[in-house]
C-alpha cells in the first residue's frame, strides 16, 4: 500500500502565549530539504528545521521520498512536539524537505500545515514547502478553478492558502509527459510576491526564489549529498558546507546527476531589511553579509545619532543584544544584562489565568534588581510595533529601581504592514500611526509622541539610511517597505490591509 499522507489529529492546536502583550512581528515560515541517498534525510531535516524553529512556531512538518512514493507526517506545535524517534525512524528515503510554519495566508489549521502534498494527474507524488507570501493569489485560485480544480471556488481558509494552490497548479501540469520540472518552469514566472520553495517528487530535489530574492534561500553540501535551507545557520547544524545563495529567480534541481538549474525570470534584488533587523538568527549570512555583524553595527550607528547619558546599557534579549553591544562599545558606556529572559515561554498548551495573564511581560522577562537599581539605563530593543512591550518593560523596569529608561530602538518606526511574509499588526494598529493624528508633521514630533505613550526618559530610532548602510547593501537591492510604504513587489489582491494601505498612499 502507497501511503500518501500521514498525520496526527488527535492534538489541539497549540495557542500561542501573548506574553509580551502584543503580538511581535512574525516570520511567515522556514524551508528546508536534503538530498542525500544513504543518510537519514528524515533526521537531518528533523535538526535543520530545528535550526529554523524561530521562522515559525505554530507547526512543523516533514515530507520524505523513496523512489516510489512520498510519506509526509506534520502536525500543530514546536517540531520537537510534532516529532519523536519513533516517527523519525519509520520516514525512509533518500530525499527529504521540512517546514516550520507560522500562518499569515490560510489560517490555523491542520489542513494549512505544510508540506503540502497533492498527486498529480499522471499518478506522481508531489510535496513543497514555502516560505513567504504571494500577491496575486486571487488570479492563481482563479486558474486554478479554470483547470477543474474545483475546491478553490470557495472561501474556505484552505481555498484561500496561497501555498495550496501553488501545490496544485504545479502537481496538476505533470501529465503527457511532462516532468515537474517542466511543470515549475511554466508556473513560477506567473507566480508574484515573495516566495522561497523547497518541493519535490520523491526522486528529484527542487528549490525556487522569487526574482526579487525577499526571503534568503541557500545551497550547501554534504559528503553524500545536498541541501537547502531558508538560512545559513541550519546548513551548520547539519554539518553542509555553504556553497551559495539560490539565486532571485532560479529553479534548482537536485539528483543523482547532480545539481543543474534553470533561470525563470530576470533579477531584480529586493531583500527584505527585517532578515537583518529581526527575522534572521544572529548567526546567520545574507548576501556575504553576517547578520550579528551587521545589527552590532546597527548599534554602533544609533548610538552615534542618539546619544544619551547613562549608567549601563542593556538589551531586551535576545533580538535586541546585539545592537545594544554595538550600542556600548561606540558609546563607551558598560554593556550588562539587567532582563532574565524564560527561554521556555513562547508556545504552550496551558493558557494562563487572567491573574497571570495580567502580569504581562514578566512571563518572559523579568530584571535583575542588583544591576539596574540606582542606575540611568539605555535600553536597546530591535523596532517598536504597538508600543505595548515598552510600556510594560518600563515600567517593570522602574518598579525595580531604575532611575533613568532611556530607549533606543534599531530600527525606524514601523508605519505599514509587511505582504511579504511577516505579520505584522494592521496599519491603525502600529503606534507610529496610532497616534499619527494627534502628531505634528515631523520626525521629531512623532518620535516624541511615542516617547510620550511608553513612558521613557528619551527615545531615539536609527534612521533608514543608517540602518541600510549596516548592511553594506545599497537601498535600492533592499525591501524597506515596511518603513517607508514603498512596494517594490506591489500590493496583493484581495486584501483588506493592502486596501487600506492603497488609501494611505493615495493621501499622503
Amino acid at each position: 500500500m502507497v501511503i500518501k499522507d500521514r498525520s496526527r489529529t488527535d492534538s489541539a492546536p497549540l495557542a500561542p502565549l501573548d506574553d509580551r502583550g502584543e503580538t511581535e512581528p512574525r516570520e511567515e515560515c522556514g524551508v528546508f530539504g536534503v538530498w542525500a541517498p544513504g543518510e537519514e534525510v528524515a533526521k537531518l531535516t528533523y535538526f535543520g528545521l530545528f535550526a529554523l524553529q524561530h521562522r515559525g512556531q505554530e507547526a512543523a512538518g516533514i515530507a520524505v521520498g523513496d523512489g516510489e512514493r512520498i510519506v509526509v507526517f506534520k502536525d500543530m506545535g514546536l517540531v520537537s512536539q510534532v516529532f519523536d524517534e519513533s516517527i523519525l525512524s519509520s520516514l525512509h528515503g533518500d530525499i527529504a524537505l521540512g517546514h516550520t510554519r507560522y500562518s499569515t495566508a490560510g489560517g490555523k489549521k491542520w489542513e494549512n500545515v505544510q508540506p503540502m502534498f497533492r498527486t498529480s494527474p499522471d499518478g506522481t507524488d508531489v510535496a513543497l514547502g514555502h516560505n513567504g507570501n504571494l500577491v496575486n493569489p486571487v488570479e492563481l485560485r482563479a486558474e486554478a478553478v479554470e483547470r477543474g480544480l474545483g475546491e478553490f471556488a470557495n472561501d474556505t481558509e484552505e481555498a484561500c492558502s496561497d501555498t495550496a494552490v501553488i501545490t496544485a497548479l504545479l502537481a496538476d501540469a505533470v501529465r503527457d509527459g511532462r516532468t515537474v520540472f517542466d511543470s515549475a518552469q511554466e508556473l513560477l514566472p506567473r507566480v508574484k510576491g515573495a516566495f522561497c520553495l523547497t518541493f519535490t517528487d520523491g526522486k528529484t530535489l527542487y528549490a525556487a526564489r522569487d526574482p526579487h530574492g525577499v526571503r534568503p534561500l541557500v545551497l550547501g553540501r554534504l559528503e553524500r549529498g545536498w541541501v537547502v535551507a531558508s538560512e545559513t545557520c541550519a546548513l551548520d547544524i547539519v554539518g553542509a558546507a555553504f556553497v551559495r545563495e539560490i539565486e532571485p529567480g532560479e529553479l534548482v534541481a537536485i539528483d543523482a546527476g547532480g545539481v543543474r538549474s534553470a533561470r525563470f525570470a530576470e533579477t531584480t534584488h529586493r531583500g527584505c531589511i527585517f532578515e537583518y533587523v529581526y527575522l534572521a538568527r544572529p548567526d546567520t549570512v545574507i548576501r556575504k553579509r553576517s547578520v550579528n555583524a551587521t545589527r552590532i553595527e546597527i548599534g554602533r550607528r544609533l548610538a552615534r545619532e542618539h546619544p544619551a547619558e547613562g549608567d549601563l546599557v542593556i538589551p531586551v534579549p535576545d533580538s535586541g543584544t546585539p545592537a545594544a553591544v554595538g550600542y556600548a562599545r561606540e558609546a563607551g558606556i558598560p554593556f550588562g544584562q539587567g532582563l532574565v529572559k524564560n527561554a521556555y515561554v513562547g508556545r504552550t498548551f496551558i493558557q494562563p489565568s487572567q491573574t497571570l495573564r495580567q502580569l504581562g511581560i514578566r512571563l518572559k522577562l523579568n530584571p535583575l534588581r542588583q544591576v539596574i537599581a540606582g542606575k540611568k539605563l539605555i535600553v536597546v530593543d530591535d523596532s517598536i510595533v504597538r508600543g505595548n512591550t515598552q510600556r510594560a518593560l518600563i515600567r517593570m523596569l522602574r518598579e525595580a529601581g531604575a532611575a533613568e529608561v532611556h530607549v533606543r530602538i534599531a530600527s525606524p518606526p514601523v508605519k505599514w504592514p509587511c505582504f511579504y511574509g511577516i505579520d505584522f499588526a494592521s496599519p491603525g494598529e502600529l503606534i507610529a500611526n496610532a497616534i499619527a493624528g494627534d502628531t505634528p508633521n515631523g520626525t521629531a514630533a512623532l518620535t516624541e509622541s511615542i516617547r510620550s505613550a511608553i513612558d521613557a526618559d528619551s527615545l531615539g530610532f536609527v534612521t533608514i539610511d543608517e540602518m541600510v548602510e549596516a548592511t553594506e547593501q545599497s537601498r535600492d537591492e533592499l525591501c524597506v517597505a515596511c518603513f517607508d510604504g514603498r512596494y517594490p513587489l506591489g500590493l496583493p489582491t484581495g486584501n483588506a490591509n493592502a486596501d487600506l494601505v492603497a488609501t494611505m498612499q493615495a493621501n499622503q
